[in-house]
């Protein structure tokens, strides 16, 4: 990363859910937005393309999902190719975030936020999304 403050746009990768975070490198901080529908793992483009209209982030993250030895799985080669559609599509740079343990740390943010197990009406794809840009930032 260089010294001018950039804002940071953020997936967490899923088949059927895409979470998604923006970010900021001044405060090393992102907020969870809206979850992004998709069918296989594949977005609608026009929402993708919405968000960078949106924010202009300066680069976007994606979350690898490795296995917990580090190896790669089926799930971080799809997040690859998705990053990579997103660079060929839009043009712009795109980093890749070890996300392991993310959606569960999110998870044991929902239950302190909230007091709640109720996950389908919170966020996990975003907050895991923040999670891994806020990890991202640090290193």
């Amino acid at each position: 990363m260089n010294d001018k403050p950039q804002t940071l746009l953020s997936f967490d990768f899923g088949l059927r859910w895409i979470g998604c975070a923006i970010g900021q490198t001044l405060t090393g901080t992102a907020s969870p937005q809206a979850s992004l529908q998709a069918k296989d793992g594949i977005p609608r483009w026009e929402d993708i393309d919405k968000l960078l209209a949106t924010w202009k982030p300066d680069a976007v993250v994606v979350g690898l999902p490795l296995n917990m030895d580090g190896s790669v799985s089926e799930m971080s080669l799809r997040a690859r190719k998705f990053g990579n559609r997103i660079h060929g599509r839009f043009g712009i740079a795109v980093h890749f975030a070890d996300e392991r343990l993310s959606s569960f740390e999110a998870r044991g943010d929902i239950i302190e936020d909230t007091g709640s197990r109720d996950f389908k009406n919170q966020s996990v794809d975003s907050r895991s999304a923040a999670i891994i840009l806020e990890s991202w930032m640090r290193e």
